[in-house]
């Protein structure tokens, strides 16, 4: 049985065995090219408190929002002001962003300073009970403060890959320039440098993104407790996934912070698209909500499909939408109770 700290227990030891496996990426290549370790120490210290820093910033100038004044729209302010209340959080500043793909985020430094962003598309595609959906789902990541986790731990893979690219730029640049034997002891230490780089970069990711799904399971079940309808969500990411794969707007570098992932949305339609025939049970040449439904869950279950989420910042689509199932059951059952919010996580 879940709770949320399970949840707590989980970023910790995340967080540790990020953080373990950087500092000894750290010690080894300063090892290697003979270098004091409080350098290295500083330095990403100083890389992470950037991305913290700059990082909303940048998420707001990439996406062109718009911030919604008071009476700009009267339903998505009451909308939110009103599951904040009950979430016992302050409602987060609002905001819209140009975009006809479906989808909303959250972003921030501090949960006070918290804004909750929906794509014009969410609000043109999905009912207004879907739209609840999901703005729960987006006052969970707030409630469990997962944009503050995920922007400070998600840095040191990124210093690492940084490190591994540009190592290995520059031996390669400096391959042959010289026969000098020091010259070319040089390079062999870029290089060593840079494949313990991608290796740590590889590792730590992992990690990160275990945890970054993880989240989303959590925020998905705190949208059911805080709605009261965990099928407005499963709609809702149902239409969501078919809306993103249809979009021919190439994904950002914000899609780790969206409700859905545009890239693996695109994957997981492709995928169905491809056995379509198998899937379009009434053979009618369209599938319905409920036939896609059933075939994200028959991929869902692929070995290939399994080992390919491993690198992917949100679980399948259909694993959420089974989670929400089984929470609208409980609830049905009458056996629901708030100690419970993330008992099926």
């Amino acid at each position: 049985m879940a709770r949320l700290g399970q949840l707590r227990l989980a970023m910790g030891t995340s967080i540790f065995l990020v953080a373990f496996i950087f500092a000894a990426f750290l010690a080894l290549i300063m090892y290697i090219v003979d270098l004091s370790l409080i350098y290295a120490v500083i330095g990403t210290v100083l890389f992470v408190l950037l991305q913290y820093l700059i990082g909303p910033s940048i998420v707001a100038v990439s996406s062109r929002l718009q911030y919604l004044k008071p009476g700009d729209n009267p339903w998505l302010e009451t909308t939110v002001k009103e599951l904040s209340e009950k979430s016992g959080i302050k409602m987060p500043r609002l905001a819209i962003a140009p975009d006809n793909s479906p989808n909303a985020f959250v972003f921030g430094r501090t949960a006070n300073s918290a804004t909750l962003t929906v794509h014009e598309g969410l609000l043109k595609s999905l009912k207004e009970d879907e739209v609840r959906g999901v703005i729960g789902h987006e006052l969970g990541h707030i409630k469990h403060k997962d944009y503050i986790v995920m922007t400070l731990l998600s840095a040191l893979p990124l210093l690492a890959y940084i490190i591994a690219r540009g190592t290995w730029q520059i031996a390669w640049f400096a391959r042959g320039s010289s026969r000098d034997k020091n010259e070319g002891s040089m390079r062999a230490a870029l290089f060593a440098v840079g494949a313990i780089s991608y290796a740590a970069y590889i590792i730590s990711l992992l990690f990160v993104m275990r945890l970054s799904r993880l989240r989303e399971h959590y925020a998905d079940a705190y949208s059911a407790y805080v709605t009261g309808s965990p099928r407005n969500l499963e709609s809702a990411l149902t239409k969501i996934t078919y809306g993103l794969s249809l979009s021919s707007k190439p994904p950002s570098g914000a899609r780790a912070l969206y409700i859905a992932d545009p890239a693996m949305a695109k994957q997981e339609i492709a995928e169905i698209v491809e056995k379509k025939d198998e899937y379009d049970l009434d053979h009618n040449g369209v599938l319905d909500e409920r036939e896609l439904e059933l075939a994200m869950e028959n991929e869902a279950k692929s070995t290939w499909h399994k080992i390919n989420t491993w690198f992917s910042t949100h679980p399948p689509t259909f694993r959420r939408i089974l989670l929400l199932r089984e929470i609208e059951e409980e609830m049905q059952s009458g056996k629901y109770a708030s100690d419970r919010i993330y008992a099926k996580v």
